[in-house]
């Protein structure tokens, strides 16, 4: 596994465990505001330094007892053929594990349920439908066929048995409150939908989001008001 970061504690990335973050390099996304381009870019993934698997794994020896669970996000960790490997190895120290994914890859998502290797998966929707292209970043075929691999990963996770969250962005300019609305139709009834706001703390894939300004914590109320039958839970992060 190509490992570009790790955050040697969260409260928070791992609902109710403490937590180990570990990034994995490279994305098959390219959306505007993602902040992680350091491990996105292919010309500053060259300059970003890498986290020997072993020394990840030294690290969690030390934290038996003190951690409870590792969180893998990325960049898009699905796209590392070697992640069932590493997520095996990840258990058998007996970690609980969380993974993130924007739900590209539905038979990556489908094996690692089956196998028994993620206890919870956060999955981002970054808009409706119609809108996939304005956040990822692909166009034409590429993008219907992407859209086609996120609804297949939507219904993998909603009849998995295990536990999991949607989650989507809200971007100023981008999302507007039908948007939120068509999305939540999409994805529910489901467990959890968190509701993100957009907030330009560091540089972003295209400079131009780094001047956009959050949407207001009464918009974001306004709109899960509207959306919370949909789901077991909903709220604002």
């Amino acid at each position: 596994m190509i490992i570009g970061g790790l955050e040697r504690l969260t409260l928070i990335d791992y609902p109710g465990k403490i937590a180990a973050t570990v990034f994995t390099v490279g994305c098959n996304f390219r959306c505007s505001y993602c902040y992680s381009s350091e491990i996105v870019l292919p010309e500053k993934i060259k300059n970003q330094p890498i986290i020997p698997e072993k020394e990840f794994f030294d690290f969690l020896d030390t934290r038996k007892g003190l951690l409870e669970g590792v969180v893998i996000c990325g960049g898009e960790p699905t796209i590392h053929q070697d992640l069932p490997k590493f997520i095996k190895t990840i258990k058998n120290k007996d970690f609980s594990v969380k993974l993130d994914t924007n739900g590209s890859n539905p038979e990556a998502l489908e094996d690692l349920i089956n196998n028994k290797l993620i206890d919870y998966v956060a999955m981002d929707i970054k808009g409706p439908k119609e809108k996939y292209n304005l956040v990822n970043g692909l166009s034409g075929e590429r993008n219907n066929a992407m859209i086609d691999s996120v609804e297949r990963s939507i219904n993998i996770l909603k009849n998995s048995g295990i536990d999991y969250e949607f989650r989507t962005t809200v971007v100023p300019d981008i999302l507007k409150k039908e948007d939120i609305l068509e999305v939540a139709q999409w994805i529910g009834p489901a467990k959890k939908y968190y509701l993100q706001n957009y907030s330009a703390e560091k540089e972003t894939i295209n400079p131009e989001f780094m001047k956009k300004k959050p949407y207001t914590e009464e918009f974001l109320l306004e709109t899960k008001k509207e959306i919370s039958h949909l789901f077991n839970v909903c709220e604002i992060r």
